[in-house]
């Protein structure tokens, strides 16, 4: 048996990160000042046409962005209960179980930027690419504030992304502009809407390449950095302010790539992250990888926010196909396809899946993917049980031995 050290190496912080805060700050500030501003905010799930909302003048907020924050501060559990009384299942999305916990009990993170909590809706607007959740969790704000609540209806478990399906989406979304209009009170400019969308796929492509880079090795990133570093590819696509960070980013991890600065120094074992992050606990499992000399260097998560389909020539109908083409719509074929991609680019060791108990539809471990995929790469896998937000359903001990185990088991492989 391979014997640790118990102490993390020590590993130098991104230099581009200590823009994070007033980049991220600027943004909710912004927010804040929203109606003195006269401006009208647009909440938006976070794979919804934000673009076509920018374009319109609205401010734009992202709830689940704001249900990570309560995840990652672990005020969630204080939290999901009250949601839980008020008749919401413990059994679905702990994003917006503790959201709106957050809305009941008055508190938020938000708080500590000098807001009173997130920003009141004049519109919600959901797309249900991700789930079905998004819609019951917009349309119970929509009944407390009495505002309106509009929606794209996406197909799931998509194979060949056929124009028919194509052609639906971005019908959807154009039926949209008529009530965004009005609500907006100006009307839609097709250049400005060009201008938008030109943003978000420079911001999608630096995001991109800013991923890629830990495809070196050493990798001058993890996992666990991309969580905190894809803030502004989520709540600023579309704007010049996201694509002067991700060039700052990327010029800094291609210096370390290109001196093998490495992330996790001593680097042996490269692992893929399928699944949601473990919120509350992405420090001690940063560390605990550090601690075993393994780079978690790749996942299905932080990917969900490269829309390569993008097109200002062309804008409902690529909003249409970017949005449909994320991984959580295809079929079981085109996940397996897409994650045989990933091992082979980012020369993957082994697959960790998290199986997140309130997210069924972003844990891909339930119908044998793992052992398909097993026959195919010839490499282990790991299934860790848990919850994005609702640390009641995580069992550090076990989770920490099954880690250990597992990178054990590579050691001797």
């Amino acid at each position: 048996m391979t014997t640790q050290t118990t102490t993390a190496p020590e590993r130098k912080d991104l230099e581009t990160t200590k823009k994070m805060r007033a980049v991220m700050g600027g943004y909710f500030q912004e927010l804040g000042k929203g109606r003195e501003q006269g401006k009208k905010t647009a909440w938006c799930t976070s794979v919804g046409p934000a673009e076509l909302l920018r374009a319109l003048g609205f401010n734009v907020y992202f709830p689940e962005n704001h249900g990570a924050m309560l995840g990652a501060s672990r005020m969630a559990g204080d939290l999901i209960p009250l949601a839980n009384a008020r008749g919401f299942s413990p059994e679905i999305c702990s994003y917006l179980t503790s959201d709106i916990g957050s809305y009941l009990k008055g508190q938020s993170p938000l708080q500590k930027m000098g807001l009173s909590g997130p920003p009141k809706p004049d519109v919600l607007l959901f797309n249900t690419n991700q789930c079905r959740d998004v819609k019951d969790w917009f349309q119970f704000y929509a009944r407390e504030w009495n505002v309106p609540c509009l929606g794209v209806h996406s197909p799931r478990a998509l194979g060949t992304l056929d124009e028919p399906i194509i052609e639906d989406v971005a019908r959807q979304i154009e039926a949209l502009v008529p009530p965004l209009e009005k609500i907006a009170g100006q009307k839609l400019d097709p250049a400005k809407l060009r201008e938008i969308i030109t943003l978000s796929r420079k911001c999608t492509d630096l995001w991109k390449a800013v991923l890629e880079t830990c495809a070196n090795v050493p990798a001058p990133m993890t996992f666990f950095d991309g969580t905190i570093q894809m803030g502004p590819a989520v709540v600023l696509r579309g704007t010049q302010v996201a694509l002067d960070y991700y060039e700052a980013l990327l010029a800094e991890l291609r210096q370390r790539a290109a001196e093998a600065v490495p992330a996790v120094p001593g680097e042996r074992f490269r692992i893929y992250w399928e699944g949601m992050p473990v919120w509350g606990k992405l420090r001690d499992l940063s560390t605990q990888f550090a601690e075993l000399q393994t780079c978690v260097v790749a996942s299905t998560y932080c990917n969900s926010w490269i829309f390569d389909d993008l097109d200002p020539a062309d804008p409902f109908r690529s909003m249409a196909r970017a949005y449909c083409n994320i991984f959580i719509c295809r079929s079981e074929d085109e996940k397996e396809a897409y994650i045989e991609r990933m091992v082979a680019k980012f020369k993957i060791n082994g697959i960790l899946y998290h199986d997140a108990k309130t997210c069924p539809n972003n844990s891909n471990n339930r119908y044998q993917m793992p052992e398909r995929l097993d026959a195919k790469l010839r490499i282990p896998h790991l299934v860790i049980n848990g919850d994005l937000n609702d640390l009641r359903l995580y069992s550090e001990e076990q989770a920490r031995t099954n880690i250990q185990a597992f990178v054990e088991g590579l050691a001797q492989k």
